[in-house]
């Protein structure tokens, strides 16, 4: 049996983490606790973490086995996850009959609310301790179940998602602490006793919070929902994507096992597995006990969510068509290569790779020359071959495509337009029953507006629209519809103008979305990091929070308060 975690254990060991990422929130610095590179775990890394064969050892010792979590209400066992790179996981998880599963989850909230805030978030900080400490184990996992290349499942899978959960905490944990927990009252009655009251203010959680897992970022896009509502005082259950259930089956091991030895009840934290076409999320969500639900995904699911849950707090992250406006540049070069790694990374199945490149059809300046619409699409066209030349190079770069729904979009975007870059069948000599495709580049005219137009809607993969507009001016009118209209995670501008660059700006402000300007170097549109960046704005159709800010905790929990006579 493992050893007690105490308060007095918990605050040594986590208190000034915590205190550095409070920090890191409010100065909005580059800050993380969280290496990225792998040769920092195992030995001579990280103390108590796996290293890199250690790490691949646990993730094969896993596959072809069920992993009991030892949840109440367990009635039958389910999985079926295949790799994107081909092999079968072969692993078995609980089924839950959530008659049983929910209550369970419910008994162990007053202990829980009655840890307070500090207590809370410092468990939540031993929970991501332990996550970190296997990080190349988790991410095999992310690998094998989202089809990112390993050195991105590593970083994004791995350290870059638990930065999101700690930022969560962090948040979390600010928002709770800004009430006194006591305090006492005394009103003046002139030549009578004054009156006087003790007060106290206990934070209470909503109740159980329900995490829907994304088939891409498994890890990434569930962890600051996880933590946000756990540190805020309420149970979560995780639902993953039937697709990439592994790495949250993990975190919830890892979860349950902390708060075991802390003192609290596992089944704070559950997860909720489920048989092939079974569709339990819908079920779930309108349960009365689930009173909070994070989300990413479709649209139309994440519109559902918000039209029927109505009992629950509802945060969604959903489609958007992501721009760059193209106006003119004074590093052409560096420009196309930002660019052709942005359209590349991940084969473009990120909620924040940029779809449409509004270009005016009249060229723009660049300091190696005026560059027509067909000299800037070809050449960014030759960027992404060059990049994605070398098929080892592209592998580690593109991954492989997450599900056979991207694979039909790649192979039916040659029928919207003129095709400026062909995708490519890129052979991955490690797993060749892997599906990798290098990026599709179509052109398409900008005046053709209507609602059918092709790029006035998400196209979720490697396929990128050059939007040949008639001037700046029009792609900046355009920009506003469409963020307006569909929604956007992120937006990028390349100019060298003032003006154009405050017109770009005002759109954003107007229409809440997250602008980077003339990126060139080694930061790139669809990347973000946490403590400094917000991921989405929660202002515009593609999301309705921001990672992370403090309205995606502070309703998560409310202030109950008790009043006694003095």
């Amino acid at each position: 049996m493992a050893a007690a975690l105490t308060p007095q254990q918990l605050s040594e060991t986590h208190r000034p983490t915590l205190d550095q990422a409070l920090d890191a929130i409010s100065t909005r610095a580059y800050w993380s606790p969280h290496p990225e590179h792998p040769k920092a775990y195992g030995e001579g890394g990280a103390p108590g973490s796996l290293g890199a064969a250690e790490g691949k050892a646990a993730f094969d010792a896993v596959l072809n086995t069920r992993l009991d979590l030892g949840q109440p209400g367990t009635d039958g066992w389910t999985g079926g996850e295949v790799s994107p790179y081909g092999p079968e996981l072969g692993i078995e998880y609980p089924h839950a009959d959530l008659d049983v599963l929910l209550p369970a989850m419910k008994a162990g909230t007053g202990a829980w609310r009655a840890a307070g805030p500090e207590i809370r978030a410092l468990v939540c900080l031993e929970i991501l301790s332990r996550i970190s400490a296997r990080t190349h184990e988790l991410a095999h996992a992310v690998m094998h179940t989202s089809g990112q290349a390993f050195m991105m499942a590593f970083q994004a899978g791995g350290p870059h998602a638990q930065d999101r959960g700690l930022e969560a905490v962090a948040y979390a944990y600010r928002e709770q602490v800004r009430t006194p927990e006591t305090a006492d009252w005394s009103k003046p009655q002139g030549k009578r006793d004054p009156l006087k009251l003790h007060k106290s203010f206990i934070t209470s959680g909503r109740g159980i919070g329900l995490v829907i897992g994304c088939n891409t970022f498994p890890t990434w896009n569930s962890y600051s929902g996880l933590f946000a509502s756990l540190a805020t005082g309420n149970p979560v259950l995780v639902k993953p994507h039937p697709r990439a259930v592994l790495p949250l089956a993990l975190t919830v091991s890892i979860a349950r096992e902390v708060l075991t030895e802390a003192g609290f009840d596992p089944n704070l934290v559950a997860l909720a597995a489920e048989r092939p076409g079974e569709g339990i999320a819908k079920t779930l969500a309108v349960r009365p006990e689930i009173r909070i639900i994070d989300y990413t995904g479709s649209t139309a699911f994440g519109d559902w969510l918000e039209e029927n849950a109505r009992q629950a707090q509802v945060y969604t992250e959903k489609a958007g068509v992501n721009t760059v406006v193209v106006d003119s540049t004074d590093d052409y070069r560096g420009m196309l290569a930002n660019l052709a790694f942005s359209l590349s990374l991940y084969s473009g199945q990120m909620c924040t790779t940029p779809q449409n490149l509004l270009i005016p059809r009249d060229g723009i300046a660049t300091d190696d020359g005026a560059k027509s619409y067909d000299d800037v699409v070809a050449d960014i066209a030759a960027a992404v071959t060059g990049l994605l030349g070398d098929d080892a190079r592209a592998s580690a770069l593109l991954g492989a495509l997450v599900n056979p729904d991207v694979r039909a979009r790649v192979e039916a975007a040659g029928e919207l337009g003129e095709v400026a870059l062909a995708s490519r069948a890129v052979a991955n000599a490690e797993f060749p029953d892997a599906v990798v495709r290098t990026p599709v580049v179509v052109k398409l005219d900008g005046t053709k507006t209507d609602d059918g137009a092709a790029y006035l809607s998400e196209c979720f993969g490697p396929v990128s629209f050059a939007v040949a507009v008639d001037s700046t001016s029009a792609a900046v009118d355009l920009l506003r519809r469409t963020i307006r209209d569909k929604g956007a995670m992120t937006v990028g501008a390349y100019t060298t103008s003032p003006e154009v660059e405050r017109a770009v700006e005002d759109v954003c402000l107007d229409e809440s979305a997250q602008l980077s300007l003339n990126l060139t170097g080694g930061v790139y549109v669809n990347q973000t990091a946490a403590f400094s960046d917000f991921h989405g704005s929660g202002g515009n159709p593609a999301a309705n929070a921001a990672l992370c800010d403090g309205a995606f905790v502070a309703n998560r929990f409310r202030v109950v308060e008790v009043r006694r006579q003095a």
